[in-house]
């Protein structure tokens, strides 16, 4: 357990990440001397409240944020279920094995040209976000699937629980504190590619492409900057949702 003063340290740390950063860029918008290169910290803020009062802006963040929650989802419940299989299962893990490791190594960018040949502009981002995410989200749950087979398999064998009935009662219950708490980075690793296939493939009405429009069309750095601030401090914020759900989770597991 992490005693008050370790939780001090790492929020006095967290504090002062975010006050370098702070310095950095203030730093650099003075060495810069140019707004259309480096936009000063109120200046972006100032464009973020001027932002967050377009309905445009809520439409495009609703969009994006649909998106990734259909791709994390997918992802999820494509990795939850293959991962519950071949943790008891031998012969599903090593067919999974070489196309998780193809998912993982093989080019975004070719991803994206690939897919949109296949499939429509808005469509091509969440199946991007999906090819992505699934062997991240696969990988770290049978991670944790294995952790707790190796803690208590050889229980369940000697009590003759069946396979089935310890990857559903016992294996999944116990891991999900940590699938729970690696939740929140993989939905802002989900974020980050939507928004990233979104650029790529100019979807209508999407965060991604009012970045690309601001970028090319009206050059505005400030509110570049600050489109890419609120897809961050959305990532954060189901970061801290998921990091809820997974104390939540913990305690019952007790």
């Amino acid at each position: 357990m992490m005693g008050k003063r370790d939780k001090l340290l790492n929020l006095f740390f967290s504090v002062l990440a975010i006050v370098a950063v702070w310095v950095a860029w203030t730093v650099a918008y003075y060495a810069e001397g140019n707004d259309m290169v480096v936009p000063s910290v109120n200046g972006t803020f100032a464009e973020m409240g001027r932002l967050l009062a377009e309905a445009a802006f809520w439409r495009a963040f609703g969009n994006t944020m649909l998106r990734t929650l259909e791709a994390f989802l997918l992802s999820f419940a494509l990795g939850l279920v293959l991962a519950l299989f071949a943790v008891v299962l031998p012969f599903v893990r090593a067919f999974l094995s070489p196309i998780v490791s193809f998912l993982r190594t093989v080019p975004t960018m070719a991803l994206v040209l690939i897919l949109l040949l296949w499939t429509s502009r808005a469509a091509a981002p969440v199946v991007i976000a999906l090819l992505v995410l699934f062997p991240v989200i696969y990988a770290s749950m049978l991670a944790s699937l294995d952790g707790v087979r190796a803690e208590y398999g050889e229980m369940a064998r000697v009590f003759g629980v069946g396979k089935g009935r310890q990857a559903l009662k016992m294996y999944l219950p116990l891991a999900a504190p940590p699938v729970l708490g690696q939740m929140g980075a993989d939905f802002s690793l989900g974020l980050k590619i939507t928004v990233s296939g979104e650029v790529l493939s100019l979807t209508a009405r999407s965060l991604g492409n009012m970045m690309q429009e601001t970028a090319t069309l009206t050059m505005n750095a400030a509110r570049l900057m600050a489109l890419t601030l609120v897809t961050v401090f959305a990532g954060f914020l189901f970061e801290g949702l998921f990091w809820l759900l997974k104390k939540i989770a913990g305690r019952r597991a007790e």
